[in-house]
């Protein structure tokens, strides 16, 4: 095992002494003679070294980067970090990973440079904080930022020197990137109409904010097994899709007879993880909505000690979910708070109200008497620089200064008087974006690609525009909202398995030499909200160049066999079932003249 650390790492644990534990474990130093039992791990990272020892003394091997994390603490090694960085010099792959807890990206071989994700809890910025970051995108990056799957803000081409001031700038803002990538946790999403939305149970606002402060405090949330997302839904009208996070918190109504008091209470589901083919479950765990930081860091806890830190395909929690079973994992974190966590059957719940899948696109009548919200449609969540500022213009202008980020790839202003509606629809397509979309376009999301990412294997936001361009142009008839995901490899950042039409990133082989070219395996009838499903594959390897034609045969089998315009596609495409739908679409004269 002592092949296992190098000398860096070994400086590294001599400098701590739990680290001399853990050396002495790992066969990384000498046992000494006479010097009693080894001394226990202390302070923040005592948790994670302690989980690391076990595994290694179990039989296991670290991942590298559970050695990376032992050899430096991300943390620590900020300050060689930007020095290096302020030289050009682009990080090795360990300081790569590193970085990350700062929230910044190197993407070598996708580009030579930086990408920087924010932490915005709930997704909402005052508008000044928007200007700013466009400032930054000038002084610092490439000029643009992209609204992300979490409800979040990415800045890229952000040159090795530029890492730092960026970093800088985000502080002067009010804002920060801490933990933003690698083993940690990330943006805290909520209702993206939060405090504006009649239906709402609760405001998710307060609580997303509480526990983005509770992780900023505490260091040993920090270096987790692998990644991990929590979500809060309010019970209102826009979905935040809570059930594709690790832990998802909804708000429900209790009704009178249950265990517990009559009342709005929050609703634990655990285990989504989407790009593995799972969504979060209803646990019969209820909480009130100030014990939600707590609880979460007590299933955190439980996570960190028993996660795997050997294989990064088998880290996140749901491995020892489906391992343990919920029973085992809860009654651990019972274990951890002290206390048991009380159950509600699902008949003392009252039924959620209908949620609108079209509700961050458009004009919408907000809670507060003659003010309304108004959806922006983004292409594939991408805004140049001028943009924002014009944007945060129109937001303190004409709304209440608020920009609302939605996992849509979307924003949203609130707060708009009517009579200033029209004011903003004309400014925000004056500026070459819409207020209105198509059934297609309004539901289209898209991972960053191979443009801006070495796990992809295709140009993904390239392809859903082509996509949207093509579906607009031929099936004008389109009359529902559909919802098309465009990813580009198996960690699914665009959710692929929860669209009403996936796509996944393939090589596809054109020749007998082996030569490829971009394409996707595509999977339809996923769902999410108040229909959540994992979609099922019906075609592998199709060209990029052979994808709009599949979707709109796919599509026009929906016009032409749905029972009527009530049945959504997703129930059409569960009631056809995939040979027939596969069948049906293939019989289409668009595929058949392409045959």
């Amino acid at each position: 095992m002592s092949d296992d650390f190098n000398a860096e790492q070994k400086r590294y644990l001599e400098g701590f002494a739990s680290g001399i534990a853990a050396a002495r474990i790992t066969g990384g130093l000498a046992t000494g003679q006479g010097s009693g039992p080894p001394a226990e791990p202390t302070g923040p990272d005592a948790i994670h070294i302690k989980a690391q020892e076990a595994t290694v003394k179990a039989g296991g091997k670290l991942c590298d980067q559970e050695k990376w994390k032992r050899a430096e603490n991300p943390f620590e090694g900020y300050n060689r970090l930007i020095a290096e960085a302020a030289t050009g010099k682009a990080p090795k792959p360990e300081d790569n990973f590193r970085w990350r807890y700062h929230g910044l990206f190197w993407l070598a071989p996708a580009s030579g440079d930086f990408m920087c994700r924010l932490r915005i809890p709930n997704g909402i910025l005052h508008h000044w904080q928007f200007a700013g970051i466009a400032d930054l995108a000038d002084a610092h990056g490439g000029g643009y930022s992209h609204v992300t799957t979490r409800a979040n803000l990415q800045v890229r081409e952000i040159t090795a020197e530029h890492g730092q001031p960026f970093l800088d700038g985000l502080i002067d803002l009010g804002l920060t990137a801490r933990g933003s990538g690698a083993d940690n946790i990330r943006n805290v999403t909520g209702s993206p109409v939060a405090g504006i939305d009649a239906q709402e149970l609760l405001d998710t606002r307060p609580l997303a904010k509480s526990w983005h402060n509770w992780i900023i405090n505490d260091r040993s949330l920090y270096g987790l097994p692998r990644k991990f997302n929590v979500a809060f839904d309010g019970g209102g009208v826009m979905p935040v899709l809570e059930e594709t996070n690790d832990i998802g918190f909804q708000a429900i109504r209790v009704l009178d007879g249950a265990a517990v008091e009559a009342g709005v209470w929050m609703r634990l589901v655990l285990g989504g993880i989407s790009g593995h083919r799972d969504l979060a479950r209803d646990t019969g765990v209820v909480l009130k909505p100030e014990d939600c930081n707590k609880v979460a860091d007590a299933i955190l806890r439980v996570f960190i000690k028993n996660g795997d830190r050997t294989n990064r395909n088998k880290s996140r929690m749901k491995y020892v979910l489906d391992a343990w079973g919920f029973d085992k994992y809860l009654a651990a974190v019972e274990a951890e708070l002290g206390y048991t966590l009380a159950r509600v059957e699902p008949a003392h719940v009252a039924p959620r109200g209908p949620m609108d899948r079209f509700s961050h696109v458009g004009v919408h009548k907000q809670v507060q008497h003659g003010l309304n919200w108004i959806g922006v449609i983004l292409p594939v969540g991408k805004m140049t620089s001028d943009q924002m500022r014009e944007l945060a213009k129109i937001s303190s202008e004409c709304g209440d200064g608020a920009i609302r980020m939605t996992v849509w790839q979307n924003f949203l202003f609130s707060g708009v008087p009517d009579g200033k509606i029209a004011e903003v629809q004309a400014r925000v397509a004056a500026l070459g974006l819409t207020t209105e979309a198509s059934s297609i376009r309004a539901g289209l999301v898209a991972c960053t690609g191979i443009k801006g990412c070495k796990f992809a294997a295709s140009d993904t936001k390239g392809h859903a525009l082509i996509i949207a361009d093509y579906i607009e142009a031929n099936l004008t008839e389109l009359d529902v909202p559909v919802n098309v995901h465009v990813t580009g490899c198996h960690h699914s950042c665009a959710q692929h398995y929860i669209g009403d039409i996936g796509l996944i990133g393939a090589k596809v082989v054109v020749s007998e030499e082996g030569d490829t070219v971009e394409g996707y395996d595509i999977v339809v009838g996923g769902g999410f909200g108040d229909s959540p499903k994992i979609g099922t594959e019906i075609w592998k390897a199709v060209k990029a160049e052979d994808c709009p034609a599949r979707i709109e045969a796919l599509l026009r089998s929906y016009l032409g066999s749905r029972h009527s315009s009530e049945e959504s596609f997703q129930a059409f495409t569960a009631r056809t079932g995939p040979d027939s739908l596969r069948a049906s679409a293939e019989d289409q004269p668009v595929l058949r003249a392409a045959a």
